[in-house]
């Protein structure tokens, strides 16, 4: 399943837009954490970066998809918004992403 999923630019979309919601999650509920209340600043490097990749990916395939398949301005720019708030990058999947 996931190679089919992986053959078109919205299902990279998904795959990325999913992993970029578990990174941001583990960074706002592990890593920040442990950073500040424990004094563990290693995590926040690594899943931070991690984390900017895939933000970043998430942001240049909204943009590759939203061009090939003619989305309006406001869906991409609601795509792009829910990569910023908790869980959005999951809503996103479920109600803007599937075919």
């Amino acid at each position: 399943m996931l190679s089919s999923l992986l053959r078109t630019s919205l299902g990279r979309l998904r795959a990325v837009g999913f992993l970029e919601g578990v990174s941001f999650l583990v960074l706002l509920g592990i890593a920040m954490p442990l950073k500040y209340f424990f004094g563990q600043p290693a995590a926040v490097r690594i899943v931070g970066m991690a984390h900017g990749v895939l933000f970043v990916a998430y942001v240049l395939l909204v943009l590759q998809v939203s061009l090939e398949r003619s989305w309006s301005w406001r869906k991409a720019l609601l795509a792009l918004a829910l990569s910023l708030v908790p869980f959005g990058t999951f809503w996103a999947d479920m109600k803007l992403f599937r075919e």
